[in-house]
């Protein structure tokens, strides 16, 4: 089975380390990076999908950081 995630951050560090982390436990990058400015807090959001292929069976509880 192939579990998505849509990674998302304020435009820091933070948002690269998060990218960073998932790809360090078998996550693969799916597109391109996407930026939007959120007018409410006044800041810049990222955003990146990924991916990974796993060998157990979905269910709504799975706690997709974990795997």
């Amino acid at each position: 089975m192939k579990l998505y995630r849509l990674l998302t951050e304020d435009d820091t560090s933070a948002f690269c380390h998060k990218v960073s982390e998932a790809i360090s436990k078998g996550w693969e990058l799916q597109g391109d990076p996407v930026y939007a400015f959120d007018a409410a807090r006044g800041v810049m959001r990222c955003g990146q999908a990924v991916t990974k292929d796993v060998e157990t069976e979905y269910h709504a509880d799975l706690k997709l950081g974990a795997q």
